[in-house]
Order: structure tokens, then sequence, then C-alpha cells
């Protein structure tokens, strides 16, 4: 456990996203108080992490050193913010995507905490400057997205806000990778973060093929699933790019670069994601079932 052992993380929001970081931080040996303002709410939740962290102990999957019964150990539910936050290095923030919402949560976990203590957020996509406005020290704010499912996808993207300091993004950095999982740094923040971003390009030029007739929906996932999705888990876009000519970047970027900039010089416009384009996609989109993904699933996370 080495550092972990005895400091406390507060999950504020006991939802998926809220457990899935309380399963993710007691592997690592932390203490973990969740908190939910729905009287409640908070000790379901620990019902639940019971429940996944037995299910994958018996499934051989649990991570870290300690076992089930250990790791529940650390775990508490509160129904009161003040003693939920008490004795707290780190806040994790996890309730729906709302921006009001945070912006009053972010408010209000400032008056219990002192100084020291690190607030950060899970937002997908919302800019840390408007997530921490209302936050009178900014500097130890930080956005700490995850992919869900958070305990099975490691990343996490460090998103500053523009006074956060850099010990903070520091901590976190440190913090993320004790408990296993494979923290991104971005320098600043932009909307839709870096994973968001590529994401939605891959997301639109997906619809515009099957919009414009070029390819069905079924194949269209078949690109990602069976091609592109299987080479980038284990490498990126500039690692491809790398390997992918004998000399290097340079002597790809010499090769191929006319071809992608002629490419990309054809993609339309942004799409609507709405009214008959919507409709007629998800008519044709039948292939897609609950029943499907857990193989994929398996393959993925030998579940």
């Amino acid at each position: 456990m080495s550092s972990s052992k005895g400091k406390i993380i507060t999950i504020v929001g006991s939802g998926l996203i809220g457990r899935s970081w309380a399963m993710v931080f007691l592997s690592g040996g932390y203490k973990v108080k969740i908190y939910d303002n729905q009287p409640g709410q908070a000790a379901k939740a620990i019902m639940e992490i019971r429940k996944q962290l037995e299910e994958l102990q018996q499934s051989h999957m649990l991570r870290g050193s300690l076992s089930a019964t250990e790791q529940l150990a650390l775990l508490s539910s509160h129904d009161d913010l003040a003693l939920a936050l008490e004795g707290a290095f780190f806040v994790q923030e996890s309730i729906f995507e709302d921006l009001e919402a945070k912006q009053s949560v972010f408010k209000a976990l400032e008056t219990h905490v002192g100084e020291g203590v690190v607030l950060s957020s899970s937002t997908s996509c919302l800019m840390p400057s408007n997530v921490f406005s209302r936050v009178q020290n900014r500097t130890r704010c930080i956005v700490s997205h995850p992919v869900n499912p958070p305990y099975y996808v490691r990343l996490v993207e460090l998103v500053p806000h523009p006074e956060t300091l850099p010990t903070v993004v520091d901590l976190a950095y440190s913090l993320m990778t004790e408990v296993g999982q494979a923290p991104v740094r971005l320098n600043k923040e932009i909307d839709g973060f870096a994973l968001n971003r590529v994401q939605y390009a891959i997301i639109a030029e997906s619809w515009r093929l099957v919009k414009d007739g070029i390819i069905s929906v079924k194949d269209i996932d078949l690109v990602m699933s069976e091609g592109l999705g299987m080479r980038y888990a284990f490498i990126g876009p500039m690692e491809t790019m790398h390997l992918n000519a004998p000399e290097g970047l340079e002597d790809y970027l010499q090769r191929y670069r006319q071809g992608i900039r002629r490419v990309l010089a054809t993609f339309g416009p942004i799409p609507e994601f709405a009214g008959e384009e919507a409709a007629a996609i998800n008519k044709v989109g039948g292939h897609i079932s609950s029943c499907g993904i857990l193989p994929k699933l398996k393959r993925c996370f030998i579940i």
C-alpha cells in the first residue's frame, strides 16, 4: 500500500462513476468515504460495490494486493458532507453532468476543506474554468476525467484550470498512476478535452459515411472493432505513423502527406445527429444489441 496507508479520499456522488472511482482507489489501499446528498444512496452504493468486488475476486480479476474483504474495510458511506470530507486530502466529484449542479457542489466543498485539499471533477467535457468558477481558491482544482468503465479502462485525462498549480497536476498524476490508472496531462483546457475530440471526429465521419450511403452501419462498426480498434488498442496514431514507414515519421509524412490532405479536404460538414438522418441510421442499425456486446467484452477485458 506504500504511501496510501491511512490516507482518505472522498467521493461525492454514488452513481456508476462514483462507485467505480471508489473501487479504483480502494484497490490502491486508500480509505474511501463515499457521499451522496440523497439519504441512503451512499449506503446502497456500498452494497453494490461489495457485490462487484466479491465477484471480481471470484473471477481472479480483483485489482490491487488487498482482498475484497480488506478493501471493503476501507470503505464508508456518508449522508453528511462535512463528515464525509473530514480528513480527506483528495476529493473526486462524480455527480451527473450538469454545470450548475457541479458549480454548486464545488462551492459547498470549499467551505468544508482546508487549502491543501485537491478538488477534482469527473466531468467528461465541461471546461474547468466553468466547473470551478464559484471556487475562491482555484489553484487546487483539476478535472480527472475517467473513461467508462474506469475499473477496466485505465485512461484518465487530467485537465487543469488556468490557475491550477503544477504541483496539483503532479499530485493527481502520481495518485492515478499509483492506483493503476493511466493518466495523461492536458497542458491547458479545451472543449471536449482530448479523448472526446478524437472520439467525436470518428463519430462524425462514420455518421457521414453511413448517411451518404457509402457504407452500412454494421460495416462501419466493423471498420473500428476489427480494424482501427484492434490497432489502436496497442499503439496510438503517432506511433502508427512512425512504425508504418521504414524510416519513421518523417518518411511516413513524405510518402502519405499529400494523400492525407486530399482525403481530409473531402470531409463534409458537421452532422446534425437529429431528425430524418438520425431516424434512418437508427432504422438500419438493427444489428446493434446487448447480446453481441458480452463476447466482445470478454475479448477485451477477459471477463
